[in-house]
C-alpha cells in the first residue's frame, strides 16, 4: 500500500486493508503481509491496529507556484526512488496498491521497475499527477467520481466509490447528544474543514456564530493547528450570549466523536474532498464549500458533481461572505421537504461496499502474480 500528503489518501488504505483481511478470512486463505510505505505514517495506532507494516521512505511534493522548495524536493523524490526500489525488491509485493499523492510515486515506480501489477484508486473527479501516470499501466483503475473515467483507459477502469473505515460506516444516535453535552431537541450543525482544518470556514464561521446559536447547536472541528485561535475567538464573540453553551469546539473528532456529532447532525458544512463519501454514506444534508486552488480544480468539480445527486448545495469560496452562509443554512433547516430529499440523493450517491469491491480485486490479482 502507498499513498500519502492526507487524510483522504491515508484512511482509504486503511478501509481496504480492513476488508482484504475480512475477506481472507472468509475465503480460508493465509493472512496477507500489508505494507505501508510513504513519508510519514501519518497514523500510526491505524497503522498498528491493522497490522501494517510503515516503511518510511522520501518523496518531495510537486506545487504549482514557484518555491525554492520544488528544487529541493526534486532531489528528496530523487533520493526516495532510489531507496522505493531496494525496499520494493526486499519485500517483493505480489501487488502494490496506489492511493495517489506525492508519498506514492517511489514505491509506484518501484512496482513498474520490476513489473509488479498495480492497482491505483482516484478519490476525486480530477485525478492528481501520480496517478494519471500510474493509470497508463495499472492493471486496474478505481474511480470515485463517474468524470474521473475521461483520463483512464476505458478498459480497466471502474467506478467503485471511496473507501471508507468500518468505523465510520455508521453513526450513533444512541448516547450522541450526551456524549457531545447537546440537547436533542434542538437542531445541530457540524462543521468539518478536512484532516488539516480550514481558516476560510473558521472565520465564516466565527462571523455568524452569534446568531447561528441562537437557533442552532454547533459541533465546530477546527483543524489543530487552528484550534486555539479559533476557541479564544469564539469565546470573545459569544461572551455576551445567553446560548454560548450550544457552540462546541474541537480540534479534531477521532472515530468515536465523529460518529457521535454525525449521529447529532442534521446539517453539514465542509470541503469537497474525500469526506463527501462519508457524509453521503450517513445520508446527512451539506453545504459544500470547495477549496479554490485545488489540484485541477478537483474539489469544486468533486462538489458540483456531488450537488447533481440532489444532496448537498455548493458555496463556492469567492461567494463565501457570512451572510451568504446564514441564508443557506437558514433556507435548509427551516425547510423540511427539502432535507428529505437531501437525505434521499445522499443515500443514491453513497456506494458502501467500495472497500470490498477494490480489496477483492487486489485479492484476485495478487493470488494470481504469486502463481
Amino acid at each position: 500500500m502507498t499513498g500519502g500528503g492526507s487524510g483522504g489518501h491515508f484512511y482509504p488504505i486503511i478501509a481496504i486493508a480492513e476488508q482484504i483481511r475480512k475477506l481472507m478470512r472468509e475465503r480460508k486463505l493465509l493472512d496477507a503481509e500489508i505494507f505501508y510505505m510513504a513519508p510519514e505514517p501519518f497514523d500510526n495506532n491505524a497503522l498498528i491496529e491493522n497490522n501494517i507494516v510503515f516503511r518510511p521512505n522520501a518523496a518531495g511534493k510537486v506545487r504549482r507556484y514557484f518555491s525554492f522548495l520544488n528544487f529541493i524536493d526534486v532531489f528528496k523524490t530523487g533520493w526516495g526512488i532510489v531507496k522505493a526500489v531496494f525496499q520494493v525488491f526486499s519485500i517483493y509485493p505480489d501487488i502494490i496498491f496506489g492511493k495517489g499523492g506525492y508519498g506514492s510515486l517511489p514505491a509506484l515506480v518501484a512496482g513498474k521497475l520490476f513489473r509488479i501489477p498495480v492497482v491505483i484508486h482516484e478519490s476525486d473527479s480530477v485525478p492528481g499527477k501520480v496517478n494519471a501516470w500510474a493509470g497508463k499501466f495499472a492493471e486496474k483503475v478505481a474511480i470515485s467520481f463517474p468524470e474521473a473515467s475521461d483520463y483512464f483507459p476505458e478498459g480497466k477502469t471502474a467506478l467503485t466509490g471511496n473507501p471508507i473505515r468500518k468505523e465510520l460506516m455508521t453513526v450513533s444516535k444512541s448516547g450522541a447528544h450526551e456524549f457531545l453535552d447537546i440537547d436533542q431537541n434542538i437542531p445541530t450543525i457540524l462543521i468539518l474543514g478536512g484532516s488539516m482544518g480550514s481558516q476560510t470556514i473558521n472565520d465564516t464561521i466565527i462571523d455568524v456564530l452569534p446568531e447561528l446559536v441562537k437557533k442552532f447547536q454547533i459541533i465546530h472541528q477546527t483543524g489543530k493547528n487552528n484550534f486555539k485561535v479559533v476557541k479564544e475567538t469564539a469565546n470573545l464573540v459569544l461572551q455576551d450570549s445567553q446560548f454560548k453553551n450550544r457552540y462546541k469546539v474541537f480540534d479534531f473528532l477521532n472515530i468515536l466523536g465523529m460518529r457521535m456529532a454525525a449521529g447529532a447532525g442534521n446539517l453539514i458544512i465542509s470541503r469537497a474532498g474525500s469526506t463527501i463519501f462519508e457524509i453521503a454514506n450517513w445520508g446527512i444534508p451539506s453545504i459544500l464549500i470547495p477549496i479554490t486552488d485545488s489540484n485541477g480544480d478537483h474539489q469544486r468539480k468533486n462538489a458540483f458533481s456531488y450537488e447533481r445527486s440532489g444532496a448537498c448545495i455548493v458555496i463556492e469560496e469567492k461567494n463565501l461572505a457570512p451572510h451568504v452562509l446564514l441564508s443557506e443554512i437558514n433556507k435548509l433547516m427551516e425547510n423540511s421537504d427539502l432535507l428529505e430529499k437531501m437525505k434521499a440523493g445522499a443515500k443514491s450517491f453513497a456506494k458502501p461496499n467500495a472497500s470490498e469491491l477494490i480489496a477483492n480485486e487486489i485479492i484476485e490479482i495478487a493470488l494470481k502474480h504469486e502463481k
